[in-house]
């Protein structure tokens, strides 16, 4: 007897909302009674019906768990996982997933990557900027403009993007350590160059540090002033995984100070960020509104994974890339 499955599928306006929604709920089995919504909490009779509910960037709180009885799976679009309340489901036993190893993100987050790495070595934004206000800016903007070949990468979290950022690292000639829980096998580490080494060394050693770890409990503030103050005055932070992975303020504080060249940011907390945020107006800031995952390619690719891995758990199959 084929017993049917309810999913909710939350679709965030500003990633297609209910046509992109529409689109998705026919890839999922016959077995299967989709519900395309906007808001996670818009129609409550469907969240508490649900067996499963797909979410991208939507939040899933306790209270939502909790007006879910029937809940069985909550499947993130995305890498991340932070928009869900895990100790809730955990609490409740129901696996949240999200795609980690479809690769669907890699490509992009890790050209983004290295479009703001390149964009601070090249000082691309003053001199964008000087240029439009007829201002020929090479006097003052040489002595700060320097090369990728020859430096050291840093890479926090050698996952299926921090290995992506690697790969490309090779081709520029770069030096590559990282710094995890987890270690890459001794291939991958040969092939790509890359060392591991506790956090606080690739902090002292790197000229570029790049984070690519979950935002949990244990990584929130993963820079702050303390472990800020390791780095050389010529290095540069990027961040394309979770704004709260670092210190605003800290990060704010030492780009004022000089205590580090410059960082290239394209996430935030909260997001989008507020006027008030003081790295806004830092020094040598290059900045991007969270764009690392959201090309027309990488939304598709995302969209798939996430609806392939519920469509499979409504087919009898288990969850893949359980993060909770």
């Amino acid at each position: 007897m084929t017993v049917t499955k309810n999913v909710l599928a939350v679709v965030s306006p500003h990633v297609g909302g209910r046509t992109a929604g529409a689109a998705l709920a026919t890839l999922f089995p016959g077995q299967a009674r989709v519900t395309v919504v906007e808001a996670t909490d818009e129609d409550p009779a469907a969240l508490r019906e649900a067996h499963v509910v797909v979410t991208g960037l939507g939040p899933v709180t306790a209270e939502h768990i909790a007006a879910a009885p029937e809940l069985e799976l909550i499947q993130c679009a995305s890498h991340g996982f932070d928009y869900v309340d895990l100790d809730a489901a955990r609490e409740r036993g129901v696996p949240v997933c999200n795609i980690g190893s479809s690769g669907a993100e890699k490509q992009n987050v890790a050209e983004q990557t290295f479009a703001l790495m390149l964009a601070l070595a090249k000082q691309l934004v003053p001199a964008h900027t000087a240029l439009t206000e007829a201002d020929w800016a090479l006097p003052r903007l040489q002595q700060s403009i320097t090369e990728l070949s020859g430096k050291t990468l840093g890479i926090v979290g050698l996952g299926h993007i921090g290995e992506e950022v690697a790969r490309r690292a090779v081709a520029f000639d770069m030096s590559v350590v990282y710094a995890g829980p987890t270690r890459a096998s001794a291939e991958t580490e040969a092939r790509l160059g890359a060392r591991h080494v506790e956090l606080e060394e690739l902090l002292r050693v790197s000229d570029y540090i790049t984070l690519h770890a979950p935002l949990t409990e244990a990584t929130r503030h993963l820079l702050d002033a303390e472990r800020l103050a390791l780095l050389k005055p010529t290095a540069f932070v990027v961040n394309t995984s979770r704004g709260a992975l670092i210190d605003q303020d800290a990060l704010a504080d030492a780009l004022h100070a000089g205590a580090l060249a410059g960082a290239g940011l394209d996430v935030f907390d909260p997001e989008p960020p507020t006027p008030a945020l003081r790295l806004l107006k830092a020094p040598n800031v290059v900045l991007s509104p969270h764009v690392a995952g959201v090309t027309r390619e990488t939304l598709v690719r995302i969209a798939l994974a996430a609806v392939r891995n519920a469509a499979d758990f409504v087919a009898g199959e288990p969850p893949r890339d359980v993060v909770s």
